[in-house]
């Protein structure tokens, strides 16, 4: 659990599954994907429509336009005018950027309800804050390394065929295309996967007023392994590179998550989660 509210919990949830559900669909045309974002993404407008009026109904003593009441309207109007725009005007990625915004707006928006129990304040909603984005970091990584062990075989594949060296090992490998495409649907999961633990992070900072971790080296140096994925991600779509070429542009972006990984003792942001 996330917070104290199952249903906010529950929200949390089914908006990180539909972003990566667009995600899928922002780096390659993929309507099945598009389809069940947009589902996932309906069913947290009805989620976060109920929990607006239940909280109006229970807390009636609560202010009903505190910070909180206020993020978390902003963030069901970000998600309603999504659906809107997907659903009468078709504009491409522009869902996925809207409610990327908006999935961070509830994440930072959690310790602002003044209905929150002290306690769980202080230090339970950090600490599970934090748990979520270890979890989204550690699921992201174990993508990325899958997308990894997948491209080394593309390129040990693409070796042995090209000198002609047949073994049992070849025979039993999948083709070049499954291998790659096997790849590239690894990253997709993976990435969308980093970049929620990335604001989930951001969201920690924020929340506990440590503004001066936003500079912290490892931050950045995550943002800079994802532009090395996204200009993987964007040669692959573009089909204006190779497969093998892919395969080690894909080896070379995991070397930099790698060194991301390495450098985390020397982080100050990981030094305060203690990790």
């Amino acid at each position: 659990m996330v917070t104290n509210s199952w249903i906010y919990d529950a929200i949390i949830y089914t908006y990180a599954l539909s972003l990566l559900f667009y995600f899928s669909d922002v780096v390659g045309v993929n309507r099945k994907a598009k389809r069940m974002g947009a589902g996932l993404l309906t069913f947290v407008w009805v989620l976060q429509t109920i929990f607006l009026i239940v909280r109006m109904v229970r807390h009636q003593d609560v202010p009903v336009f505190s910070s909180f009441e206020f993020m978390f309207l902003f963030s069901w109007f970000l998600v309603t005018v999504s659906i809107v725009i997907s659903r009468f005007f078709h504009i491409e990625f522009i869902v996925f950027f809207v409610n990327l915004i908006g999935f961070a707006l509830l994440l930072v928006n959690m310790l602002n309800d003044p209905t929150m129990p002290a306690s769980m304040k202080e230090w339970e909603m950090m600490r599970n804050l934090l748990s979520f984005h270890i979890s989204l970091v550690a699921f992201g990584f174990a993508a990325l390394t899958i997308s990894a062990v997948f491209a080394g075989m593309y390129v040990f594949l693409h070796h042995k065929l090209k000198a002609k060296q047949w073994s049992d090992a070849v025979r039993r490998l999948p083709s070049l295309e499954r291998i790659e495409r096997f790849s590239f649907l690894a990253v997709v999961i993976g990435i969308p996967m980093i970049l929620l633990s990335l604001a989930v992070a951001v969201g920690a900072i924020l929340l506990d007023n440590r503004t001066e971790l936003l500079i912290d080296f490892k931050i950045w140096f995550t943002l800079l392994a994802l532009l090395f994925y996204g200009s993987y991600i964007v040669k692959r779509s573009r089909n204006d590179s190779t497969g093998f070429r892919l395969s080690l542009l894909n080896l070379g972006c995991y070397a930099v998550m790698m060194l991301n990984f390495a450098l985390n003792s020397l982080s100050t942001f990981h030094r305060w989660i203690g990790v």
